[in-house]
């Protein structure tokens, strides 16, 4: 137990060390100012070219899903997550260990290119998301957290990261095991953290470009409004549209749909006037 506890102490420790030195050092990979960077980009193209021209520059909730981004990506894993999970990943390799197993390794893909690696991983990942987000619309309990991410009323690129806290746990532990048993030979996947973040801002943005066929690879914002659609059709009552990254996963599993030019529809869920408003409430929206 007491191993547990260092690791524990050790995790809080450590990633406030972690986020002071990406505050107060800069350098090319660090992640705190890429999300400021990436986030301005895509708020300039906003205001330079808006998709819906009559939604305000600082549209409903942008405020607070600034807030989002940063306690999502930063506070979230300094006051709970970090921690936490270092020491379920141990406890796991524990477990696995009573029966003989210290290795949990299947398929080694460290003899490929850096480039390769990193190629594999973003699909892999991306794919296991995209299950992922299926299952947040399935499975009830799970819908309760999703929904903080569907009350968005006014689509910008910041409510990319408007979700509930309990979808990084959601997500985190699904990945862990397939990610695991794969032998990635390189040590930081910041490149593909940044590409899945910038895809993400865009997916949300208001703004359009016209993306030619790579559409049936990418995912985009004319799809993507119609993921937060306040009326889901009959045929996909659980929802449409389900791609992180990639839009090829919903072509392939025909959960695709996009019937017309989306720009105006209105957003969010049924009864969404009810729903809090404020952060504190909507956080404990799904424990009760």
């Amino acid at each position: 137990m007491e191993k547990y506890w260092q690791i524990f102490v050790g995790g809080y420790t450590g990633y406030a060390n972690y986020l002071w030195n990406e505050i107060t050092y800069p350098k090319w990979n660090n992640y705190f100012y890429w999300l400021v960077g990436v986030s301005l980009f895509f708020f300039l193209l906003e205001l330079i070219k808006p998709w819906r021209k009559n939604q305000p520059k600082f549209r409903k909730d942008f405020w607070l899903d600034a807030f989002y981004m940063f306690f999502n990506f930063f506070l979230f894993s300094l006051v709970i997550y970090n921690a936490a999970s270092e020491v379920f990943v141990n406890l796991f390799k524990d477990f696995l260990a009573l029966f003989g197993i210290r290795n949990m390794v299947a398929i080694r893909v460290n003899q490929l290119p850096v480039w390769g690696q990193l190629l594999l991983l973003f699909v892999i990942r991306d794919f296991i998301q995209w299950w992922v987000h299926r299952l947040l619309h399935r499975v009830p309990l799970f819908w309760k957290y999703h929904k903080v991410h569907h009350s968005v009323t006014q689509m910008g690129f910041a409510a990319h990261l408007r979700y509930h806290w309990m979808e990084n746990v959601i997500y985190r532990s699904i990945e862990y095991i397939p990610l695991a048993m794969i032998g990635f030979g390189i040590d930081d996947f910041f490149i593909v953290h940044i590409f899945a973040l910038s895809i993400g801002h865009f997916n949300h943005s208001n703004f359009k470009l016209k993306l030619g066929p790579l559409k049936y690879i990418f995912n985009n914002p004319q799809m993507h409004i119609w993921h937060h659609a306040k009326t889901i059709p009959a045929s996909h009552k659980y929802g449409v549209n389900f791609g992180i990254s990639l839009s090829i996963w919903d072509y392939l599993f025909k959960t695709n749909y996009i019937p017309y030019d989306g720009r105006d529809i209105p957003l969010g869920f049924e009864d969404i006037e009810h729903y809090p408003e404020s952060f504190i409430k909507q956080n404990l929206e799904g424990f009760h």
